[in-house]
C-alpha cells in the first residue's frame, strides 16, 4: 500500500511540474520566444530541409506574434526549437 501510495505521489508532483513548465511557456511573450529561438538557431548545424522547415515556423511564428496571437506564435516557436534539437 505504501509503494502504491508513493507511486501515485510521485505521478502526481511530475504532471505538477509539467503543469508549470506548460504554463510558463504558455505565458512567455513571443517577442521573448523568438529571441530565444534565434539565438539557437545561430549555432545551430542542421540541413538545408531541416533549416527551410525552420524558418517556414519562424516566419508563422511572427506573423502570429504580429497578430497578438502569443500562444499560436509560441506553439510554433516550440516546433521550431523541436527541429532544432532544443
Amino acid at each position: 500500500m505504501k509503494r502504491t501510495a508513493n507511486l501515485f505521489l510521485a505521478a502526481l508532483m511530475l504532471g505538477s511540474a509539467a503543469f508549470a513548465v506548460q504554463a510558463y511557456a504558455a505565458n512567455q511573450p513571443c517577442e521573448d520566444a523568438l529571441k530565444e529561438y534565434r539565438a539557437a538557431k545561430a549555432t545551430a548545424n542542421l540541413s538545408a530541409d531541416v533549416m527551410k522547415k525552420a524558418d517556414e515556423l519562424e516566419a508563422k511564428a511572427v506573423e502570429r506574434c504580429n497578430a497578438d496571437d502569443d500562444k499560436r506564435a509560441d506553439q510554433f516557436v516550440g516546433d521550431a526549437m523541436k527541429l532544432l534539437g532544443k
